[in-house]
């Protein structure tokens, strides 16, 4: 017996996007002005990686009561304490802050972790000292690889495409690089260095789906010679809808398990990616596309009808 093939879009869709693109980039401008907000303003909680500090990972004897633990750390007063249950029960990250002084001080608080645990703990996996210092040379090297992914991306499409199209992947990368900072500081998630690592695969994601439309903009371009570019640009995004919404389906799929069941080291990244790869959907067919349509593309885009004279007596009467 065949199986019959899924249709997650009708065949021959005729939504009408660039209609609502002013109400788009009404969204888009909201949101990266709110995100930008909350950025300077509340700031990022910042991980180890960034800030310095300590960072423990211990076995416990049995599953971890965290509250007991908590309790137990706290009356160390070394500051900031955090714990966090990852992977199996038993497994627990405990983070202190940078404490005042040089490595020893750092490593006086870590034996007086081990004294108050006691034999609560089976076994300690890894200890990691991050000093102040190196944190900021990583906020510093996370920011200058992410403009520098922007950029890198946008003279790409310009060499493919045209500038134009340039102009249109930097404002729908924009909103997607801001909209994931944003995000992090609004619900106050930590950021690390997994996140920065989030974040330029949401670049990377968002172009791939971009450039898939332009590639069928330019097509159509050239093959419906007579057609309102609004119209146009309608007919390509309709026409690789399909791929755009089976991408995206497929690979929330496996960044939600990623979500579920890879632990609390990969909590930050997987929804980073998620968060992502919905505003990068959204990005790709609402904004980046419908930019374009302000700067004369038509008149930019040269070469023979590809599509033959037939298809462009087609184009006419459509």
């Amino acid at each position: 017996m065949a199986l019959l093939p899924i249709k997650l879009v009708p065949d021959n869709t005729k939504i009408d996007f660039v209609g609502v693109r002013m109400i788009a980039f009404a969204i888009t401008l909201i949101y990266i002005v709110v995100s930008l907000s909350f950025v300077g303003f509340k700031g990022l909680n910042f991980g180890i990686d960034f800030k310095g500090g300590i960072l423990m990972e211990v076995k416990t004897k049995g599953p971890a009561d965290l509250n007991s633990m908590r309790t137990r750390l706290d009356s160390l007063g070394v500051g900031e304490v955090s714990l966090q249950g990852f992977g199996a029960p038993d497994d627990v990250l405990i983070r202190l802050e940078h404490q005042a002084g040089d490595e020893k001080a750092q490593e006086v608080a870590v034996d007086r972790v081990k004294g108050v645990l006691g034999d609560t703990v089976e076994s300690y996996r890894r200890t990691e000292f991050v000093g102040p210092k190196v944190g900021q040379e990583l906020i510093e090297g996370g920011v200058i690889a992410v403009v520098a992914s922007v950029l890198a991306i946008a003279a790409y499409v310009w060499f493919r495409f045209e500038w134009q199209f340039a102009i249109g992947a930097i404002v729908a990368l924009t909103h997607d690089v801001i909209g994931t900072f944003g995000i992090f500081s609004i619900l106050g998630l930590e950021f690390n260095l997994s996140s920065v690592a989030a974040v330029l695969t949401i670049a990377g994601y968002s172009i791939n789906d971009t450039v898939v439309i332009f590639d069928r903009i330019r097509e159509n371009l050239r093959k419906y010679k007579s057609m309102d570019v609004k119209e146009l640009i309608n007919l390509s995004i309709n026409e690789t809808l399909a791929r755009t919404i089976m991408t995206s389906m497929t690979t929330l799929l496996a960044v939600t398990a990623v979500f579920a069941f890879g632990g609390e080291v990969l909590r930050g990244f997987s929804f980073a990616m998620i968060f992502g790869i919905l505003i990068g959907t959204y990005s790709t067919v609402y904004v980046a596309s419908s930019v374009v349509i302000y700067f004369g593309i038509r008149e930019r885009i040269s070469g023979g009808n590809v599509g033959g004279a037939a298809e462009a007596g087609k184009g006419k009467s459509g």
